[in-house]
């Protein structure tokens, strides 16, 4: 970790605390409901970290659902990078600016921000470990002063710090399996037994499951990095050939993001997701653990 990237994974409460009037820092609230899209500006209207701004995932951490051609590219497909550029300049963000992420849903909405800006370049971001309850245990409170609108941003788009697969990646590694896919949603779905967002249950052939929420403590925080190294260890042997996904590359970036504090790094994230896969009938879907 550098010094002029002091945050690349992980901060505190208490150092974001010491550090939330930063004028070189932004922190960015990113609470969200898949099943209520209204629900992460409702929540952050009554109450946010003070002079935090407000990131909604699907106008502002996604893009187009539809490709050019008219495929379904999934639920939450990634930005195009002039979009997310154009967003993140709003939010005055530069390309030495501190960016800090949080949610309130174990870090699952957070985790997309982080790893949208490490794909244009950009090292300098961290979750808040443990999400605004974190913040308010330590007896900080909360703010509806919505902030004035930043001077805008320079942030450039910089040598990508990911990687991402696509459908048709995966889909060779069936036939030619070099890579180890890892789905992020809970079990129940992943075993097709309870799939409630998308039209077809089950998971890739040869996926292993990695629940995101076991990536997290009890309080809500992240486990140390040697128990993730150790857990994800007994996933996957070669970071660099692993693949992360979930059901619209959201929860995915979690588990991307654990990996990283794990010290195991260069995963790919495949965008799509299940909701992408499963929505061409030709793909084929396995069932059960």
């Amino acid at each position: 970790m550098s010094q002029a990237h002091p945050y690349q994974t992980l901060i505190s409460a208490a150092n974001l605390q010491q550090n939330a009037h930063n004028p070189a820092w932004v922190i960015i609230d990113c609470r969200h409901d898949l099943a209520d899209p209204l629900t992460g500006q409702t929540a952050y209207d009554a109450g946010h970290i003070p002079g935090a701004l407000f990131a909604h995932v699907d106008r502002d951490l996604s893009g187009a659902k539809l490709a050019a051609d008219g495929k379904f590219k999934g639920r939450h497909p990634l930005p195009e990078k002039d979009a997310l550029i154009a967003t993140l300049r709003q939010w005055g963000i530069n390309d030495d600016t501190q960016v800090v992420a949080y949610d309130g849903q174990g870090s699952m909405y957070a985790a997309r921000l982080w790893w949208l800006l490490r794909s244009i370049g950009h090292a300098s971001v961290a979750v808040l470990d443990g999400g605004l309850a974190a913040w308010q245990a330590t007896g900080q409170g909360l703010s509806t002063a919505v902030p004035a609108s930043p001077a805008p941003g320079s942030i450039s788009l910089k040598t990508p710090l990911t990687s991402s697969v696509n459908a048709h990646d995966v889909l060779i590694n069936l036939t030619n399996p070099r890579r180890t896919i890892i789905d992020a949603r809970a079990p129940d779905r992943f075993r097709g037994e309870n799939e409630t967002i998308d039209p077809v249950g089950g998971h890739i052939p040869g996926a292993k499951n990695r629940f995101f929420k076991d990536n997290l403590q009890t309080d809500g925080r992240f486990k140390p990095g040697h128990q993730l190294h150790e857990e994800f260890g007994a996933l996957i042997s070669e970071p660099q050939t692993a693949v992360m996904q979930c059901g619209s590359g959201i929860t995915a970036c979690h588990n991307l993001l654990a990996l990283e504090i794990a010290g195991l790094h260069g995963a790919a994230l495949y965008p799509g997701s299940w909701s992408e896969w499963c929505s061409d009938p030709t793909r084929p879907v396995a069932k059960g653990v």
